[in-house]
């Protein structure tokens, strides 16, 4: 059912996006302000206009629907994966040892362990002269 809502939406996307780029501005052409031509459209002379919009607005309207439903099922299927057996994070934390418990347990280095850097030989470095 996720399917063909995701294919739904794809399709009236490609469509919104098909009606505004047929879509023509108020000022397209000198004439259409006179009026010039606008009875031999197909539409009428205000029917294109009216037309237009309320399909991009009903197409839009699917885009919606259609999105508040992907989000319902993203909803179920992210409840779904916290009911999987995963524990919740104020388990982990619980379970986990504090800090200073850990700091006792390692054994800190003294400073008669550390090793100290080995000495450059006195011919790789360069005098200044």
């Amino acid at each position: 059912m996720e399917t063909i809502v995701l294919i739904i939406h794809v399709l009236l996307a490609a469509a919104v996006i098909g009606l505004i780029l047929l879509q023509q501005g108020k000022g397209a052409e000198a004439g259409a302000s006179f009026g010039a031509g606008a009875s031999q459209t197909v539409f009428g002379s205000t029917g294109s206009g009216n037309f237009m919009s309320r399909m991009t607005a009903i197409v839009a309207a699917g885009i919606f629907a259609t999105s508040f439903i992907l989000a319902v099922y993203a909803k179920n299927q992210a409840d779904a994966v916290n009911d999987a057996g995963i524990p919740a994070a104020e388990l982990i934390e619980s379970a986990a040892p504090s800090a200073a418990v850990q700091e006792e347990q390692l054994p800190a280095l003294e400073e008669s362990q550390v090793p100290a850097a080995p000495a450059a030989p006195e011919s790789d470095i360069p005098k200044a002269d």
